[in-house]
């Protein structure tokens, strides 16, 4: 793992190993970079993009194991196999951290698990192009709130109007508790992308996602036992689990924190505004949804804000 300038094996767990205060990146303001500063930034965009792919894909594939283990299983599948890969690959210690540092990585690890329960409990419900157009609102809101820039707030309706466009085809067809539980996915994911950034400024290299992927398999693998009992040991939904959690956890989490560490938190979170677009070709591809016209005049709407909202943060 890499920092803007140099191994991140340096990345120390004190504000001062950081490129700038972390709090830069959860404020929204513009993160100064000493080595490279547009290196950085494009590297951070194409983590942001390599993550939301491997998500969105992940999260297809996931759906296809729904009537093997169910919604619950899935989830505590996905996160189990996922934290056991971390904690196995970074192995981090324990000693060190103040009452704080946990705290925020308690409280990631809440966020983490609870984005991933109610998400899959929306898509179980509801068509996944639909279920991400309407949890990408929660990261949308967040680059409002945090912004410092009034172009922010354009790029960010033009965002929010492509939301709308791809998924108003079919909202008065939804099923109102997936759509709930889409919407509260979506404060979640919200929570995630401000913890995601603390935790990385608190512990070095992925211990801060290991633990907080701990404590979300202690959040979700009790659900899912008792959802789906024995199904979840039958061989075929256990290496099912395993590619479901490397594509939906392993990879784009760990992405998505070295992304934290080179971006601002508004720019980062309108660039996941192309997670429905993402979500939308994964339907097509892997669940065999199609795309009206309307959706994919959508895409274009939210490609052109995150560019704006990139540019707007480089300056």
């Amino acid at each position: 793992m890499t920092s803007p300038a140099h191994p991140s094996a340096g990345h120390d767990s004190s504000p001062q190993a950081s490129s700038t205060d972390p709090s830069a990146r959860v404020t929204g303001a513009p993160v100064l970079l000493r080595h490279g500063a547009g290196r950085g930034t494009l590297t951070g965009v194409g983590l942001v993009l390599a993550g939301t792919v491997s998500v969105q894909f992940g999260s297809a594939f996931a759906a296809l194991l729904f009537p093997r283990a169910g919604a619950l299983g899935t989830v505590a599948l996905r996160v189990t196999c996922a934290a056991v890969l971390l904690l196995a690959v970074t192995r981090p210690r324990p000693r060190g951290y103040a009452r704080a540092d946990w705290a925020v990585v308690g409280g990631f690890g809440l966020a983490l698990g609870g984005m991933n329960i109610l998400f899959y409990q929306a898509i179980d419900r509801i068509p996944l192009g639909a279920a991400v157009t309407l949890e990408v609102l929660g990261p949308l809101l967040l680059s409002v709130a945090t912004s410092r820039r009034a172009a922010s707030f354009l790029w960010a309706s033009l965002a929010l109007a492509g939301v709308y466009l791809l998924g108003s085809g079919g909202f008065d067809q939804l099923n109102a508790a997936g759509v709930a539980f889409a919407l509260s996915a979506g404060a979640m994911w919200a929570a995630y992308i401000v913890l995601n950034a603390r935790a990385g400024a608190r512990f070095p290299r992925l211990d801060g996602l290991a633990i907080a992927m701990a404590v979300a398999a202690l959040v979700s693998l009790p659900l899912g036992i008792g959802a789906s009992g024995a199904a979840l040991l039958e061989p075929g939904t256990l290496a099912l689990g395993l590619v479901i959690a490397v594509l939906s956890s392993g990879v784009p989490y760990t992405l998505e924190l070295l992304a934290l560490r080179r971006l601002p938190a508004a720019t980062f979170a309108v660039l996941t505004s192309l997670a429905p677009a993402v979500a939308a070709m994964a339907g097509y591809l892997i669940l065999d949804q199609g795309l009206s016209l309307p959706q994919c005049a959508a895409i274009a709407l939210v490609v052109a804000a995150s560019v704006g909202a990139l540019r707007t943060g480089r300056r």
